[in-house]
Formats: C-alpha cells, structure tokens, sequence
C-alpha cells in the first residue's frame, strides 16, 4: 500500500490530519481510516501543513467538526471538501 497523506481515525469524522510535509494543492491524497484499516482518495483544494485538517466533506457554516470520532469545534464559515480546516474557519464550542 501507498504511504497516505491523511489519516481518519473513525468513519464519522469530517476531516482528517496531514502527515506528510509540503502538502500541495491539487495533490490527490490518500487517505486511510483507522477504526478499520480502509482508505479512500480526495483532492487537496490549497497547501495544508503537516498535522493541520483537510475537509472530507462539504462542510455548512454552524455544522459540527469531527475528528478523532469526538466533536472539536463548530465550522464558523463553509468549508469545501478538501479545504485547509484550522483557526480561521472553526471555533471551539467552550466559549
């Protein structure tokens, strides 16, 4: 198999981790699931850094944000599949 350029750890997540340096849009990144081992193609929309999220789906301004199968924030802006999810278009829910 393929080295992956994004790892899911559960199927009900909405973006998944980076984990290869200099990640380019354009780029047609494999991702794996975790939870069971499967895998799955989507297109890289911009450069996203090694550890930052990439959409899986598209995403609606106020949906929730999954990641490792635990809510983390709420999207603050819409999010294509395959965009950069980070500081500037997800919040916490805390406050």
């Amino acid at each position: 198999m393929a080295i992956p350029h994004l790892l899911v750890h559960e199927p009900k997540d909405t973006v998944g981790v980076v984990v290869v340096e200099g990640l380019n849009a354009g780029t047609d990144m494999l991702a794996v699931v975790t939870h069971d081992n499967s895998d799955f193609r989507i297109t890289a929309k911009m450069d996203i850094p090694i550890g930052h999220k990439v959409a899986l789906k598209e995403i609606k301004k106020g949906d929730t944000i999954w990641k490792y199968g635990q809510d983390i924030g709420k999207a603050i802006a819409d999010i294509a599949m395959g965009e950069h999810v980070h500081v500037h278009n997800v919040k916490t829910k805390r406050w």
